[in-house]
């Protein structure tokens, strides 16, 4: 999987001084930036979990001689 989706810390332009009071406003790119990179993260994650299923797999049953 790309990492296009990724959460790119480039583009964050919320962080926050100490002087900051008031709330930040999310935009809808944020937001959207944001499912992306949620979405990425589940990919990810099943991804590794075939992986880690494959790897502990019992292995299959030999064919008995004849």
């Amino acid at each position: 999987m790309s990492d296009d989706n990724r959460y790119d810390s480039d583009n964050d332009t919320s962080v926050l001084k100490s002087k900051d009071l008031r709330k930040t406003r999310l935009t809808l790119r944020m937001l959207n930036d944001l499912r992306k990179a949620g979405d990425a993260r589940e990919v990810e994650t099943r991804e590794n979990l075939a992986l880690v299923r494959k790897m502990y797999a019992p292995p299959p049953a030999e064919a008995p001689p004849m």
